[in-house]
């Protein structure tokens, strides 16, 4: 596909664009509105695709649960696995468009590899996900940056507490979530391990106050966050931060998830979830 249309489509997720001028703009670059109408099914994602791990799978126990956050209460999906223990938590924090069904397949993902997995609503604040995406992605972009961090970090502390938890906590987020991520290692000295995928960094003088490991996944085509790269690299070096960080080659923007066909990468998606749960087992079980 036309690099110009996968910017294109990243600009509308990230700008935001309203949708009237990206699918004006994505008709002018496919050559007509029934080129575009062809290639909109590849650029947005497929709900009916997000079940590598099914709601129902009998090895994993789901359910809808709320937890006290920063200002209210929270939604979330939690998944653990169905054999009853004391497994490391995980808190999953989903892309700009909500908790929505791919985001509770990657909790369930977690607990069918034996982790105590929270997905929270970070929308809860404002009503919980809509449906539609698009007005989902509008809510987040009114989300009070310190309510979205508070809580996540409120349910970091709950998966502390937890039960069925074994005292450790993690946080895996993706896109918009990458970027909770990185603002909840900077403010949570309890966090045990991040891991962003294709997440903003946080400031550059706020990198000293991470405590936590960090895995850090980003695409090697994905321009908009590469340019920030080497002065996030900068400054966890000076600070003496550990962590790795992958740029995957030839991979975009959300190249992990697999309901969006145009943009995913299967390679580099199984190579960086390979390297999370490797991440997760030596901070989370040891």
């Amino acid at each position: 596909m036309d690099r110009r249309i996968i910017e294109l489509y990243d600009e509308y997720a990230h700008a935001p664009l309203p949708r009237r001028v990206f699918l004006d703009r994505l008709a002018a670059l496919a050559g007509g509105s029934a080129a575009a109408a062809l290639l909109l099914p590849l650029l947005e994602a497929d709900r009916a695709a997000a079940a590598v791990v099914a709601p129902d799978d009998a090895r994993v126990v789901a359910a809808r649960i709320t937890y006290p956050g920063k200002s209210a209460e929270v939604a979330g999906y939690l998944a653990r696995p169905a054999t009853i223990g004391h497994s490391g938590g995980v808190i999953v924090i989903h892309e700009n468009r909500g908790l929505n069904a791919h985001i509770e397949d990657i909790a369930r993902r977690l607990a069918l590899a034996g982790y105590l997995a929270l997905a929270p609503d970070l929308l809860s604040a404002l009503g919980g996900t809509p449906s539609d995406e698009d007005k989902a992605r509008e809510l987040i972009g009114k989300l009070d940056p310190d309510i979205s961090t508070g809580d996540a970090m409120a349910g970091v502390d709950w998966l502390h507490r937890h039960e069925n938890g074994n005292g450790k906590a993690g946080a895996v987020g993706f896109c918009w979530g990458g970027d909770v991520v990185g603002q909840v290692a900077v403010n949570d000295q309890t966090l045990d391990a991040a891991v962003v995928y294709y997440g903003r960094p946080p400031a550059a003088e706020d990198v000293a106050k991470i405590t936590a490991p960090l895995l850090l996944n980003y695409a090697g085509l994905d321009q908009r966050l590469d340019a920030l790269l080497p002065a996030y690299r900068a400054a966890l070096d000076k600070a003496g931060v550990t962590y790795t960080l992958y740029v995957y080659d030839g991979a975009d923007h959300a190249f992990n998830n697999d309901t969006s066909p145009e943009r995913y990468n299967a390679a580099a998606a199984k190579l960086a979830w390979d390297r999370t749960l490797a991440f997760l087992a030596q901070n989370l079980t040891s």
